[in-house]
């Protein structure tokens, strides 16, 4: 969430930041420094009845050392009492309130970020490889998969609706390979440290990775919504550190976790909804950073690298693109979206979306680090797919389709799939 103090100090520079992306959250500063104004006027009331109290229950003490009637006294700290009690209800009232608020104002996007309001606005910042050329028909993946006992929709839809993938066979296979094959470069290559998280999480943590509460009903709850499905591994992996102070001199902490992912959204009617492109359940091996503020922006251009780096080994074509003011996510504040070309859709797909959240999750997480002047201050944490299967299975079988109908796979995968082609 976004420091109090800066909307206190600077409102008009948030509105101005916030008016970027469109919409109407920049009116709801004043909301929250209204009720920000009447929350603090309730401690500073707390703060003088508690003193008057004090000083009363001094004069009692004295009163009745010396004999003397304190009955007057004993009325007024009963009616200060009361007065704290309702006091304290308000000013508990307000924090909650002031919280909500702040809960729901996304994150100011950076100063340097490109200026629009939709994806088309999004610029290119630089691109990889050859487009894939075909002498004959492009099958797409669906076609593929279905001729060479890939993945079944159909008998998956039995099994829990539609949106939702039965990998079988070689493709099975090949989704394991992909994923080990991801985990192996980020770890021995990359220098992350591989973690296998819990797959339910508590709603404390999707907060504190702002899943929550805006995007709710995308997400799949249990327990009276007290308890979530991960939509992805960035929730667990992130707030490992929750509510601790680290040293400055920890960090970076680059982590990397293989988990699936369950979104009960599915996207509008359209090519997109066709075969594994969106679904409701899917894999991702996730790279999350925790940096100190000064490194974050450095280790996110890494990070992004380390993510193409699959790509590259993967030989699909592939664009990098910088999200502009208006389609950046809720809580970032910069973002990168990698994506592959996918000969079957004729379009780009997004395979990873590399973001620098800046203090936004960590001041919700409470996620510290002391420097080295022992001054407590809030961490900076970073995400991003590294990658997000299966729209890369998509992209790689369809790149991969050959004459003869077989699958050429690239020669970073033969050891983890056990054959260079599939039949």
């Amino acid at each position: 969430m976004l420091d109090i103090r800066l909307i206190r100090e600077q409102p008009d520079f948030v509105k101005e930041r916030l008016a970027t992306r469109g919409g109407d959250d920049a009116a709801k500063i004043d909301e929250v420094l209204r009720v920000d104004v009447e929350r603090r006027r309730a401690e500073t009331q707390l703060q003088q009845f508690n003193a008057d109290r004090k000083r009363l229950s001094k004069e009692i003490g004295g009163k009745r050392s010396r004999g003397e009637s304190s009955e007057e006294l004993e009325a007024q700290v009963r009616a200060i009492g009361e007065e704290i009690a309702r006091v304290t209800s308000d000013a508990a009232a307000g924090e909650e309130q002031q919280k909500n608020l702040l809960l729901g104002i996304p994150n100011l996007p950076h100063p340097q970020a490109p200026i629009g309001r939709t994806a088309a606005e999004n610029p290119v910042v630089r691109s990889w490889g050859e487009q894939p050329q075909f002498a004959g028909e492009v099958l797409d993946h669906v076609s593929l998969g279905a001729k060479l006992q890939l993945f079944d929709l159909e008998r998956a839809a039995k099994l829990s609706g539609s949106g939702f993938i039965c990998f079988t066979g070689a493709g099975a296979r090949l989704e394991r390979a992909l994923i080990q094959f991801m985990l192996d470069l980020h770890t021995q290559e990359h220098g992350y440290t591989e973690m296998s998280p819990p797959f339910l999480v508590r709603r404390d943590c999707m907060i504190g990775t702002t899943q929550l509460p805006k995007f709710e009903e995308d997400m799949y709850g249990l327990e009276e919504n007290q308890l979530f499905l991960a939509p992805t591994a960035e929730v667990p992996v992130t707030n490992f550190h929750r509510e601790e102070i680290l040293a400055a001199s920890e960090l970076p902490k680059k982590f990397v976790a293989y988990t699936p992912c369950f979104r009960r959204e599915a996207g509008s009617a359209g090519r997109e909804t066709r075969g594994i492109i969106r679904v409701h359940q899917f894999d991702k091996v996730e790279l999350v950073k925790i940096t100190t503020p000064e490194s974050s922006f450095e280790e996110l251009e890494a990070l992004t690298a380390d993510a193409e780096r699959v790509l590259q080994l993967l030989g699909l074509y592939y664009r990098v693109i910088e999200l502009c003011t208006g389609d950046v996510t809720f809580g970032s504040a910069k973002t990168y979206d990698i994506e592959a070309w996918s000969p079957g859709q004729n379009a780009y797909l997004e395979v990873s979306s590399c973001s620098n959240f800046m203090d936004f999750q960590a001041r919700r997480m409470n996620l510290r680090c002391k420097d080295a002047e022992g001054k407590n201050r809030f961490c900076h944490t970073l995400n991003g797919s590294g990658l997000a299967l299966p729209r890369v299975f998509a992209a790689l079988i369809e790149s991969g389709q050959q004459p003869d109908g077989s699958v050429r796979l690239p020669e970073v995968l033969h050891r983890y799939f056990g054959a260079a082609e599939i039949r």
